[in-house]
C-alpha cells in the first residue's frame, strides 16, 4: 500500500505528467482535500440534491437544468461534489463519456480529466472536469450533471421509466417504446393540441408511493435531430455536443407559453407506440405481462431491486394498449378519444 501511494505521489509531482494538478492550489496529489467552497441545493424532479464545487459555471449549469423545480419529497439530499481543474491546453469538449454500472457503483468517464463516480448505495458522487468542459454547459449538463444525479435518483428515490408522460383531459398516459418509437414527438404534438405535458422520454415512479404517481421534467423537451422534419420551428437549434447515437435538440417549454405543463400526474393508461404496423391502425389491447417485462428490462439501474419491481407491478395494473399509427395528428385524435370515452 505504501509503495502504491509513493508511486502515485511521484507521478503526480513529476512536471508535465499531470495537467490536472497544474493549479498550485490543488497540492494534494489525489485531490482528496481540494477546496470546493461553493454549494447549492437543487430539486430535480422534486428531490433535494446538494452540489459542491469550486466553479460558478457548475452551479450555473445546474441552475439551468433544475431552477424550475420545487421541493416535492422529504428525503435527505443526494450529494455531488464536482471540481473544475485549470487546464489551458483543453479548448474543446472531450469525447462522449462511457457509462458503466457494477453493483452499487456507476462511473461516467470521458477521459482521465473528465469523469464522475457515483456510489448508488450512499447517494454520493464526485468527479473532476476541465475548465473547457465546465464552460460548455450543454455538454456538462447532459453528460455529467444530469447523468450522475438522475442515476442516483433512479436508484434510491424512484424507478426510471423509458416513457413520455402526458395527460389529455387530465388523464395520465405513459407513451412507451424503444428509442425512435416517437415518444417525444407524440408528446409534443399532443401538448400543442391542449394536453398537459409532463415529460418527453423519461418518467419516474417515486418508490415510497403506491398511487401510480409519475414525476418528470416538464420544463424541457429533447428531440432527435430529425424532429425538424415534423416541427419546422426547431430549425437552427443547437445539437447537444457529443450525444453519440442520437443527436438531441433541447427546447425549453417556456418558449411555448400556450403549453400546459405539470411536474407530475397519476397514470391511468399505458400506451406502447408502434409506427411500423400500418396494416391495422388503431388502439389494440396489450399484454400486462409483456408491459411488465419491458419496463423491468429497460429500467437498467434498478434491475433486480425488489422495491423497484413492486412499483412497476403496481403500475401495470392500469389499462395497457398498443397504438399502431403512421400519422401524428391521427394518433393524437385516437388518444384524445381514449381519454374522453373511458371516463
Amino acid at each position: 500500500m505504501q509503495d502504491a501511494k509513493a508511486s502515485l505521489i511521484a507521478r503526480a509531482e513529476t512536471p508535465g505528467t499531470n495537467p490536472i494538478l497544474s493549479n498550485p492550489v490543488l497540492s494534494n496529489p489525489v485531490l482528496s482535500n481540494a477546496d470546493l467552497p461553493l454549494r447549492a441545493t437543487f430539486f430535480p424532479l422534486g428531490f433535494p440534491v446538494e452540489i459542491t464545487t469550486n466553479s460558478a459555471a457548475v452551479l450555473a449549469a445546474a441552475e439551468q437544468s433544475w431552477r424550475m423545480f420545487r421541493p416535492q419529497f422529504d428525503h435527505p439530499p443526494l450529494r455531488l461534489e464536482l471540481g473544475v481543474a485549470e487546464d489551458e491546453s483543453d479548448t474543446a469538449d472531450p469525447p462522449t463519456p462511457v457509462c458503466r454500472v457494477r453493483e452499487h457503483l456507476l462511473t461516467i468517464v470521458a477521459d482521465p480529466r473528465n469523469f464522475i463516480a457515483c456510489d448508488l448505495r450512499r447517494g454520493f458522487a464526485f468527479g473532476w472536469v476541465t475548465r473547457a468542459t465546465a464552460e460548455s454547459p450543454l455538454y456538462l449538463r447532459y453528460h455529467f450533471l444530469e447523468a450522475a444525479v438522475l442515476g442516483m435518483l433512479s436508484t434510491l428515490r424512484a424507478t426510471a421509466l423509458h416513457a413520455a408522460c402526458v395527460a389529455p383531459y387530465g388523464r395520465g398516459m405513459l407513451l412507451c417504446g424503444d428509442s425512435g418509437a416517437g415518444k417525444s414527438s407524440l408528446a409534443f404534438a399532443g401538448a400543442r393540441s391542449g394536453w398537459t405535458y409532463i415529460s418527453d422520454d423519461a418518467s419516474y415512479l417515486p418508490l415510497d408511493r403506491d398511487d401510480r404517481l409519475v414525476v418528470g421534467n416538464s420544463h424541457q423537451i429533447r428531440f432527435r435531430d430529425s424532429g425538424v422534419q415534423l416541427f419546422p420551428e426547431l430549425e437552427g437549434r443547437s445539437i447537444t455536443p457529443r450525444a453519440a447515437g442520437k443527436p438531441s435538440i433541447e427546447v425549453s417549454t417556456l418558449e411555448f407559453p400556450e403549453l400546459t405543463t405539470s411536474d407530475s400526474t397519476r397514470v391511468e393508461y399505458i400506451v406502447f407506440l408502434n409506427r411500423r404496423n400500418a396494416a391495422t391502425p388503431g388502439l389494440h389491447p396489450f399484454s400486462r405481462e409483456a408491459a411488465l417485462r419491458w419496463f423491468l428490462q429497460t429500467s437498467l439501474l434498478s434491475a433486480g431491486a425488489a422495491d423497484h419491481e413492486a412499483v412497476v407491478r403496481n403500475l401495470v395494473g392500469v389499462q395497457v394498449f398498443e397504438l399502431r399509427y403512421t400519422d401524428l395528428d391521427w394518433a393524437v385524435e385516437r388518444l384524445e378519444e381514449l381519454a374522453l370515452t373511458r371516463r
